[in-house]
């Protein structure tokens, strides 16, 4: 594996790792996550591709100099950071909240990516979504029920996004958890003429059983972008997406691959 990069971008000491050549091909983790997500699918990626996996804002080793989140915000992060490395219409794969980012990239820099794998992104507020949140324990803007919370996690989940998110904010695992309350509870408050505006090739990827982004959302949103693809993983959940078996990695090496022929020829 690669050794990690800073680079200055929006305003932000952005970490990130690269391996491999070709055609860039950037990864973008979910909440409460870093780059490592994408370790044990770097080896098959990056024999074809330049794979780049960045931290978010706030995330890993990228740090967060302003304290708070939203998703626009995070895609002016990437689009900056894409320009800074000077990548050629990169191919952008987000998971969850890397989804969500890959989502407003394609909506506000339709430009940039030269394709799209929007995986496990949501556009409704709809109660699926929000018994999903409270079930985890982010039950209102920023509010955490920890007694929730802590029912399905290690017991030592504090010591270990210290070691994931090394900050200098005191109690920065309590701080993060609770900008991720208040980033989850917004409401995106998107409309169809925003999802017309996403050019790249797209791809929605989702979980039969996503307990967050139900089939029927995901399949209204592929038809709302032109063009757009929508893929179910049969019996996965929105966690069990990005797995070991590695499901998903099949799925979206021969959708950018049928991008990049199409593109040649």
């Amino acid at each position: 594996m690669s050794e990690g990069k800073f680079v200055q971008a929006n305003g932000l000491e952005i970490y990130y790792r690269e391996t491999g050549k070709g055609q860039p091909l950037i990864l973008l983790h979910g909440a409460t996550d870093t780059h490592q997500l994408w370790d044990p699918f770097i080896p098959d990626l990056s024999q074809s591709y330049r794979v780049i996996t960045p931290d978010s804002r706030g995330h890993g080793r990228t740090n967060n100099p302003q304290g708070n989140l939203s998703y626009s915000l995070m895609a002016d992060d990437l689009a900056d950071f894409i320009r800074v490395l000077s990548l050629d219409r990169p191919y952008i794969f987000g998971y969850s909240d890397g989804g969500q980012i890959a989502l407003e990239m394609g909506m506000r820099y339709a430009d940039l990516p030269g394709a799209l794998v929007v995986g496990g992104a949501w556009y409704r507020f709809s109660k699926e979504y929000q018994d999903s949140l409270s079930a985890a324990g982010f039950v209102g803007p920023g509010e955490i029920n920890f007694q929730v919370y802590e029912s399905f996690t290690p017991a030592d989940w504090r010591e270990r996004m210290k070691s994931d998110h090394p900050s200098p904010v005191e109690n920065y695992p309590v701080n993060l958890l609770q900008n991720l309350a208040e980033l989850f509870w917004t409401p995106l408050k998107y409309k169809p003429e925003d999802f017309m505006k996403i050019i790249a090739p797209t791809m929605i990827l989702v979980g039969e059983k996503d307990e967050m982004v139900p089939v029927q959302e995901s399949r209204e949103m592929a038809n709302l972008i032109p063009g757009a693809e929508l893929v179910i993983i049969p019996g996965a959940t929105h966690t069990r997406v990005i797995t070991s078996d590695g499901a998903f990695l099949e799925l979206i090496k021969s959708f950018f691959s049928a991008v990049t022929s199409s593109t040649i020829t």
